[in-house]
Order: C-alpha cells, then structure tokens, then sequence
C-alpha cells in the first residue's frame, strides 16, 4: 500500500447537511515511512539496540501464574464448579485446588503465556472469584 487516500467533501448545505458535489482526493504517500520512525519524548534517549519483537516473545514466553484467593462470599461446590467449566480441570484436581484457597488463602490454578493467563483470570472475575496474575 503506497498510502492511505481520503475523500473529503468541499461543501455542506444547510444545518451540515452534505450536498452531491465534487469531492477532493487527498494522497498521503509519506504515511508508511513516517510509521516507522520512533518518535522519542523530550529528555528521552531511544536504545537501538534494544529489539521490540524480541522483549514481546520473552514477555510472552515467560510463565505468568492465575492465582485464586479466598473469599467468604462463594461456596466450595461452586468453586469447584467454576474451575471445572473455565479450566477444564477434573473433580479431584478442582477439589485440592478449591481447598488450597480455603485453608491457605490462594492457590496457584494455571501457569500459562501472558495473553492466556489474562483470559483465565478475566473469565474467572466474570464467574465472582477474586483472581490475579503474576509473573512465575
């Protein structure tokens, strides 16, 4: 794509209303060069040796830990039942976990990618639990 062209009309009617006429076609051909030009704040050194697709993969690598922690406002069976639907576990492994937060505070439910773990952690606030993410 050499740019992005842009259709503007030279005249409007009445209250803003469009009226049919001629319209101007505006050529940005500069916009994809200017993209990739970093633009550094003021005060501010840029690093070029610093490679932006590398940190993304090592965040992305990582394992980031969805922790639960306890609550005294949902019941144990439904505990048991939200973390069989959103993390597809089994009964026995539900259980130990929805005992762990019980007797210890929290328990550590999945160790997944960045972008996953923030899905599980969102699907479990949207179920009522209290859940976080952090960095393993």
């Amino acid at each position: 794509m050499r740019g992005a062209k842009i259709l503007i009309p030279i005249r409007r009617g009445i209250e803003g209303v469009a009226v049919a006429g001629p319209a101007i076609v505006v050529d940005f051909p500069s916009v994809t060069r200017r993209a990739t030009v970093a633009m550094a704040k003021p005060g501010t050194e840029t690093s070029p040796d610093v490679d932006v697709e590398e940190k993304l993969k090592e965040a992305f690598a990582r394992g980031w830990s969805v922790i639960v922690w306890n609550d005294p406002v949902n019941l144990m069976d439904y505990v048991v039942f939200v973390f069989k639907s959103v993390l597809k576990m089994n009964e026995k492994d539900a259980s130990r976990h929805m005992w762990e937060v019980h007797q210890k505070g929290k328990s550590t439910v999945a160790r997944e990618t960045r972008e996953k773990s923030e899905m599980i952690v969102h699907r479990l606030r949207g179920f009522g639990l209290n859940a976080t993410m952090e960095q393993a």
